[in-house]
């Protein structure tokens, strides 16, 4: 039957890995969005439509009658699933090109300022070719959404990867009710400009083919009405918060993604986070805890806030075998050379300040390259102070999940360009993330806060972190599709 609600995002809410045996197991995904739409899909006609991202999830895809997972026997928890890969056009190399080289490679530099344009970006005739496979990408994503959706149906299109996606999906389907949600924060006009003006045409106009476009905080979406404006000539109502274009009207609104602090709760309840915990607290036996939780990304800034401990043992000695810093820094995107060198830089830094200030009895610094979620809870649990210092981030849900976790009502020290900053701004330590000196200054600060203070502030902070949980979140954009 055709779906009358769809959500389309480049990661589903399963994936596949290959077992000892050849055979495939498949792993159910966490994350905000699937847990709210899991919350909703099993009591409407709902359809996630995901990308195949490795082999196992190919050969799981091919398997399954035109990609449903659902219907070839897998666990969705009540959700339909379609799955494209190859019989999709969405074959390994189209995948590569489109998520390495035009999604993560070029996107998410963009919007995250993360270019070093001395050198980059070079957009030439081999980028124009990964352009062609990220809009053909984009093209499969619009096809099984038309295909799939009944008349009138409500479509939630998710993230920078499927920015082009709502207005081909408008081409071949004018009756569907479109929205678009970035989950990234967007660049400014003077650098979204960095990109061709015909592509900086293409993205902003396959983003307004949604009826409703949805960001983290305010300040996205002023600079995405500012290159509308600016790069489209359209027309931008800021009080109403409309862009006009071509005859159509796109709404634009904030919606700001929380956490569900009963679930997480629960979660950190299980056996591998007591063990886990069990094991940290050990280790740092009666010091202080600098906490971290990133995956090692380029954005999160994870060597500026080595810099800013090693500085605060530096300038305030008396620390030294009082305070150990917990850092989970978890790979990511290794497909990627950039991505690889900064896992290795972030590395030999912790083992300078290792060599630098350790002394038997007391090491500085537990460092985790493991992707381990289990450690990640338990280090919140642990945590006396929460360091959370991205260059630029979209939201940052470790600053919302740490103080709702914290057994010692952590202070959370922040970054002014996280998305977060502008509902905890109130309750956290905020820092320039390039300021090594003023954010080792804020850790003492947060350090040596007094007991109540703590406590007013982290009850603040968990007030701001459980606003608007996941299941909201999702039902407000897609309310926001019957105005």
């Amino acid at each position: 039957m055709p779906a009358s609600l769809l959500v389309a995002s480049n990661r589903g809410p399963l994936s596949f890995v290959h077992g000892e045996d050849g055979g495939l197991t498949g792993r159910r995904g966490g994350g905000g969005l699937v847990s709210a739409f899991t919350s909703v899909g099993s009591e409407a006609h709902a359809l996630w439509v995901c990308c195949a991202l490795g082999d196992a999830d190919r050969q799981a895809a091919g398997a399954a009658p035109r990609g449903r997972l659902d219907l070839a026997g897998h666990d969705t928890a009540g959700l339909q699933v379609r799955m494209l890969a190859d019989a999709d056009g969405i074959d390994a190399f189209t995948f590569g090109r489109a998520y390495n080289a035009v999604a993560n490679s070029t996107l998410w530099f963009l919007h995250h300022l993360l270019y070093a344009t001395a050198t980059a970006p070079n957009f030439d005739t081999p980028f124009h070719r990964e352009w062609d496979s990220f809009v053909s990408y984009n093209g499969a994503f619009a096809a099984a959404l038309a295909e799939d959706a009944a008349e009138g149906a409500k479509v939630l299109v998710q993230d920078y990867h499927l920015t082009l996606t709502p207005q081909q999906l408008r081409e071949r389907r004018p009756d569907l009710r479109i929205a678009h949600f970035s989950h990234t924060p967007w660049a400014p006009v003077d650098y979204f400009r960095l990109l061709p003006e015909d592509i900086a045409r293409e993205v902003l106009l396959g983003v307004l083919g949604a009826d409703h476009a949805g960001f983290l905080a305010p300040r996205w979406v002023e600079a995405f009405l500012d290159c509308c404006e600016q790069v489209l000539g359209a027309d931008v109502d800021r009080r109403a918060c409309t862009v006009t274009y071509g005859g159509r009207t796109t709404r634009v609104a904030v919606h700001a993604l929380g956490i569900d602090p009963a679930e997480l709760r629960q979660r950190a309840q299980r056996p591998d986070v007591a063990t886990k915990e069990q094991a940290l607290r050990a280790q740092v036996g009666s010091c202080k805890v600098v906490a971290r939780v990133d995956r090692t990304e380029l954005s999160k800034n994870i060597t500026r806030g080595l810099l800013a401990y090693r500085e605060l043992l530096r300038r305030h000695p008396e620390w030294r075998g009082r305070v150990v810093h917990v850092a989970g820094a978890y790979p990511s995107r290794h497909d990627l050379p950039e991505y690889r060198e900064y896992t290795a830089h972030v590395l030999r830094l912790a083992a300078e300040i290792d060599d630098e200030f350790g002394e038997p009895g007391w090491s500085p610094l537990l460092i985790s390259v493991e992707d381990d979620f289990a450690r990640s809870l338990a280090t919140y649990r642990v945590a006396d102070v929460l360091l959370v210092n991205p260059v630029r981030d979209g939201m940052n849900l470790v600053a919302k999940e740490g103080p709702s976790l914290s057994d010692q009502s952590c202070a959370l020290v922040l970054s002014t360009e996280a998305g977060a900053a502008h509902e905890l701004a109130d309750h956290a330590l905020m820092v320039n993330p390039y300021d090594v000196t003023g954010t080792a200054e804020a850790l003492h600060r947060a350090l040596s806060m007094p007991a109540e203070e703590r406590r007013e502030r982290a009850r603040g902070l968990v007030a701001a972190a459980c606003a608007l949980p996941p299941q909201r979140w999702f039902a407000e954009q897609v309310d926001a599709l019957d105005a």
